[in-house]
């Protein structure tokens, strides 16, 4: 089975982090968000990944030198300018010369979806695309499908009013499509698949949606990657739970840390305190700082206090500064 994997946003949710690191390559619980999406694909019986890069497609490359990822094979199709999410699917399956059913699945979106039970209701009902559902309490900001008993999508979407929506089922960003969806996507410009492709598919009965309730997260705005990485310490995701501070980091013994994800080459300094954050590689916390429901991959100063703050590679908190929600981009981006 191949899957197009979609990872050439530009991040701007996650900005200041993004502003040095593309979304998928940034990590939760110290792996990579790409990677367990990938490992999470190749459960489900995918062996073959393209993924459709834009936006700074150096790093994947860099981090997959083999071509690899936990054993499946990844092609880099790079668009030469922003095609949107069908146009990069076009785009991609194209490249990989991909001609049967294939898995589609955004980038920053961390699930634990069954793939192959996925593949699987695709098949049954001889579908021409499938979406996966998720149930949110707030489905205003996303695409939301209405089905009938058998799964056949009566009604698609995208991000309707609060108060409007037809169900508060969400497409959860994982599909299984067939090779005639390329067809319906026009070539040589930008292409929506949730607002143009699907709704086209709808219209010829043939576009389904089996909705789960496993875990699901969209991993794109600074309090969702927090969350995520939170996740797996908490017991959220018993099945992938992870050390909340990795071996390479320095943590002081002086230091109280509760709660976070501290990655590798990261250093709490003396009776520093960090809550409910996390403290990415090769980041600081110095001595006395305060740190709370924050994300942090620059450096933070001595008796600093710092809360819901994202703070991006080689960002600075001075000594004795008191920030509250604030994004502080990196020291060459002010």
């Amino acid at each position: 089975m191949r899957a197009v994997v979609l990872v050439g946003g530009f991040g701007t949710r996650l900005r200041p982090l993004t502003l040095t690191t593309p979304k998928p390559m940034l990590p939760v619980g110290h792996v990579p968000i790409i990677e367990r999406l990938v490992d999470n694909l190749s459960k489900g019986g995918v062996n073959d990944v393209t993924l459709a890069l834009g936006f700074k497609p150096e790093p994947f490359i860099e981090a997959f030198p083999n071509g690899t990822c936990n054993g499946v094979m990844l092609h880099y199709a790079v668009e030469p300018e922003p095609l949107d999410t069908a146009g990069a699917i076009r785009f991609a399956a194209e490249f990989s010369g991909i001609d049967e059913t294939f898995v589609v699945a955004n980038g920053d979106v961390l699930t634990d979806l069954d793939i192959a039970s996925l593949v699987d209701f695709h098949r049954q009902r001889s579908a021409e695309a499938t979406i996966h559902l998720i149930a949110v309490d707030d489905p205003s900001a996303f695409g939301v499908v209405a089905t009938d008993e058998h799964g056949l999508v009566v009604r698609f979407v995208e991000k309707p009013a609060p108060d409007t929506e037809p169900s508060n089922l969400i497409n959860g960003g994982t599909y299984v499509l067939e090779p005639s969806v390329l067809g319906r996507i026009p070539a040589g410009r930008k292409v929506s698949i949730e607002r143009e492709v699907f709704p086209d598919v709808v219209a010829s009965g043939r576009l389904y949606a089996m909705a789960t309730d496993d875990y699901w997260i969209d991993a794109g705005s600074p309090a969702l990657y927090l969350q995520a990485n939170l996740d797996l310490i908490d017991g959220t995701r018993d099945d992938h739970r992870c050390a909340g501070v990795q071996s390479g980091a320095s943590v002081d013994p002086t230091a109280t840390v509760s709660g976070s994800v501290v990655g590798e080459g990261a250093t709490i300094a003396a009776h520093a305190q960090v809550t409910d954050s996390v403290v990415l590689a090769g980041a600081v916390v110095g001595r006395r700082a305060v740190v709370a429901n924050s994300v942090v991959m620059g450096r933070i100063g001595e008796g600093a206090s710092v809360t819901d703050v994202v703070l991006g590679l080689n960002g600075r908190v001075d000594a004795g500064e008191v920030v509250s929600g604030e994004l502080r981009p990196s020291a060459d981006q002010t």
